[in-house]
């Protein structure tokens, strides 16, 4: 770990080097100086490579909330090791991340996902059985939908996933999610602008169709006013928000655990 500049006062920011898959991964850890985080939040940042990088002011805003909050780079960017494969291998430095959380914090583990991150947690929810909430924002959900929607995308896509959907079906099949989202035990809340250009409502309303079929719990705040980047009043205000639903996440896990052990 070395210490990383800090734009709020309250919050200890390092500069954290992991292992993941034999790879040394790097991310940015944040921390309230009061050390009286209770829980922990996994930030999944969106993009690829430097585009969409983790911003520290992001980080700091929700440790700034009481929370433990780590967010990876992924594999290749800021010195770590290998290659950004956008939901391919790179999915594990998101899974094997929590370890460094729970370095750092006893608490509930809540996955807070942008964009692309969104794909990365929705695996991490599924690979983990310790996953309290996911909260995936704008979030990517299905690769052969970004490939379709993304035109800018598609060249990146063809490169690292060895053709297109038509011609290499089974990489991008891989990648998809939802195909065992019910493998997951978190509760999930889904937040879309419904003008977004970047990952489209539909994709949240896939994720939304495939937790209901599986009977699983979901929430979603959809804004009809908004695209992929909230104003800035309506991003705070959402970010606090969410904090607050996760807190209840922990109250209802709390709850079942009570209850479980009451009926046994």
């Amino acid at each position: 770990m070395r210490w990383y500049p800090s734009p709020n006062p309250n919050v200890r920011l390092r500069e954290v080097t992991y292992w993941s898959e034999g790879l040394r991964i790097k991310g940015l850890l944040a921390q309230p100086k009061t050390d009286d985080a209770e829980s922990a939040i996994l930030y999944l940042r969106g993009g690829i490579q430097s585009i969409g990088m983790v911003r520290p002011a992001r980080i700091a805003q929700f440790a700034g909330m009481g929370f433990t909050v780590f967010a990876p780079y992924y594999r290749g960017n800021r010195g770590g090791e290998g290659k950004d494969e956008f939901a391919g291998g790179d999915r594990y430095d998101a899974v094997n991340a929590v370890e460094v959380l729970k370095k750092f914090s006893a608490g509930p583990v809540h996955l807070l996902a942008f964009s692309r991150g969104g794909i990365m947690a929705l695996w991490t929810a599924v690979l983990r059985n310790d996953i309290c909430s996911v909260v995936t924002w704008a979030g990517v959900t299905d690769t052969v939908l970004t490939y379709k929607e993304r035109l800018d995308m598609r060249r990146m896509m063809k490169r690292l996933y060895g053709g297109t959907p038509n011609t290499a079906l089974p990489a991008y099949e891989e990648r998809n999610p939802l195909m065992r989202i019910g493998e997951s035990d978190a509760a999930y809340l889904i937040i879309h602008g419904l003008k977004d250009d970047n990952v489209s409502p539909q994709q949240a309303f896939l994720l939304e169709e495939a937790l209901h079929l599986n009977h699983q719990p979901c929430e979603t705040w959809y804004f009809p006013e908004y695209t992929h980047f909230f104003p800035p009043t309506a991003n705070r205000k959402t970010a606090k928000a969410l904090t607050l639903w996760m807190k209840e996440q922990e109250k209802r896990k709390e709850d079942l655990t009570e209850a479980v052990c009451n009926n046994a």
